[in-house]
């Protein structure tokens, strides 16, 4: 495929899915796209409040405080992506993209970057300066000179070439739940949003919008929208 021709792909912006229904909706996806039956998708929505675990989550991470978790009308999923656990609620922005990864990058290590890179794009229109962590995925954001507080998360799996899951990032999402984790795996991990940085909540409609035009300029797609309604 020469270089500047993009490639057709699905926007799919449905403004709430449980997890398990995208989960679902995921799975399904990446067995079209297989198949060669369905193009390159990307789905932006929100959940429920409920904690996922991924293939390297320890018990804790998480189990000291699952009670309280509960009381807060927090549920809990396993998961086959990778990484550990997070928490994903309202105000919330979960991508998930179903992409056969040889048309757009050699491997995972890549793909994770420029899924980074789309984040990064994005905070950067509010004014803020997301960042790179030297050896832990995700972006983040400094608070000091020393002290770093990640604001978004990336756990991908691969499988026969087509990814899933993806990331979430903090726009308006209650933070609280954070503090009862071990997030990600990643000791003394300080989590923060786009509201707490901003001092007001941020337009979560147009955080999507950003993050869309931004997807599609690093991975050089042509959207295809599609109401997830």
């Amino acid at each position: 495929m020469p270089q500047n021709t993009s490639i057709n792909g699905n926007l799919l912006s449905i403004p709430f899915l449980s997890f398990a229904e995208a989960l679902e909706l995921q799975e399904t996806l990446v067995r079209q796209r297989t198949d060669e039956q369905q193009r390159d998708t990307l789905i932006l929505t929100e959940h429920e409040p409920i904690l996922t675990l991924g293939r390297s989550t320890k018990p804790e991470h998480w189990e000291p405080h699952w009670p309280e978790l509960q009381t807060k009308g927090i549920s809990l999923h396993q998961t086959n992506r990778g990484g550990s656990v997070t928490y994903h609620g309202p105000g919330q922005v979960i991508g998930y993209p179903i992409l056969r990864l040889k048309n757009f990058c050699p491997g995972p290590r890549i793909y994770v970057q420029k899924l980074e890179e789309v984040l990064i794009r994005t905070l950067k229109e509010w004014g803020i300066e997301g960042c790179r962590h030297e050896s832990l995925r995700g972006v983040w954001v400094k608070r000091d000179e020393d002290k770093l507080e990640k604001i978004a998360s990336i756990g991908v799996r691969i499988s026969k070439g087509i990814t899933m899951h993806g990331f979430a990032l903090n726009v308006n999402v209650d933070l609280q739940p954070f503090s009862l984790l071990t997030p990600c795996g990643i000791e003394n991990c300080e989590v923060t949003s786009m509201e707490k940085i901003l001092g007001q909540k941020a337009d979560v409609a147009q955080v999507q919008c950003q993050i869309v035009t931004h997807f599609a300029d690093i991975f050089n797609l042509e959207w295809t929208e599609k109401n997830g309604n």
